[in-house]
């Protein structure tokens, strides 16, 4: 073999050395030909084989089964190659939306084709642009499993600055959550939390995102919640009224002492409506009947847009029955 080598040599009047040279710049223009070959852009079929996460309620958020996506895509010679290899490979991830996770029958589910452009990068990665799906919906399963859907019970601490208040309560959104785990863990579980919200010396309303307390060895349909606390300026508006007595025996009579008391009231400003309108201050006479003191609380009646909160004094009165005449 290495004499036929050297007549080949001899015959053509190349030295070794040459031929070696001559290879070499061979190998470097096919090379050079090949990357720029595999730089262009091709339109071809791609396969990508997918495991669907999705948050549907009361079932897996992963699926049990794989689908292949088969698209007609444009991208480089070098994504052409890599979808080929990938196709052999172990199936990619997607977490679609739940809005596009159709349910079709018991732990079926599927995606239509219409949805599946926004999710194009993730399935066949950065560079490729999708001319069309060829695949026209997916199907995939999602076991049922163990659930319940509880309360978020937001946890927080807030301060005003001087003449500030909230209307109303901190809320979140959404209010509640399913939680996922063995039902020996759940039945326990009665609401979830999130972590502490701290704002202080507010003037305005309030807006964020609170993550919720993760619980061990369960799952939450969600991690974190919107939060929202309106915060009002206030004037301060004290009135003296007469305490009136409801639900009195038309038999009886009930003296109060004092007959009457204050009530400051913590109004919004600027002031939407009267707040004088339709307020006033009572006892119950199904309280006295109840109460083994002789005195009863002083409750409070008002209707006013603008009313954030109020204050009695005395917030108790002293009664005394009499029968009526």
């Amino acid at each position: 073999m290495r004499k036929l080598y050297n007549k080949l040599l001899e015959s053509l009047n190349i030295s070794g050395r040459d031929l070696a040279v001559f290879l070499l710049a061979l190998l470097l223009a096919f090379s050079t030909w090949l990357l720029h070959n595999l730089s262009l852009k091709y339109s071809d079929y791609l396969t990508a084989s997918v495991i669907a996460r999705s948050n549907v309620e009361g079932h897996s958020d992963i699926s049990q089964n794989s689908t292949d996506v088969i698209a007609r895509g444009r991208t480089t010679g070098y994504k052409v190659i890599l979808s080929a290899m990938k196709a052999h490979r172990k199936p990619v991830t997607v977490d679609f939306a739940s809005s596009v996770m159709k349910h079709k029958e018991d732990d079926l589910f599927y995606v239509l084709s219409s949805d599946l452009t926004e999710y194009a990068h993730l399935i066949y990665g950065d560079g490729v642009t999708v001319e069309y799906f060829v695949s026209d919906t997916l199907f995939f399963r999602f076991p049922a499993v163990d659930h319940k859907r509880v309360p978020v019970h937001p946890v927080y601490s807030v301060s005003y600055m001087p003449q500030h208040i909230s209307d109303g309560q901190l809320e979140v959104a959404p209010d509640s959550v399913t939680l996922y785990g063995e039902a020996y863990r759940l039945e326990n579980i009665d609401k979830v939390f999130t972590e502490p919200i701290k704002h202080a010396d507010l003037t305005s309303d309030v807006l964020g995102v609170v993550r919720l307390e993760k619980l061990k060895d369960v799952r939450m349909s969600v991690d974190e919640v919107h939060y929202m606390l309106d915060v009002r300026r206030y004037v301060d508006i004290t009135r003296t009224l007469p305490v009136n007595v409801v639900n009195l025996p038309s038999d009886k009579t009930l003296q109060l002492f004092p007959s009457k008391a204050t009530v400051t009231l913590k109004c919004g400003f600027p002031l939407i409506s009267d707040p004088d309108e339709d307020i006033s201050l009572y006892v119950d006479y199904e309280d006295y009947s109840r109460s083994l003191s002789g005195k009863c609380p002083v409750r409070f009646k008002g209707s006013g847009k603008d009313i954030l909160s109020y204050e009695i004094e005395p917030v108790v009165v002293s009664c005394v029955l009499e029968e009526r005449r």
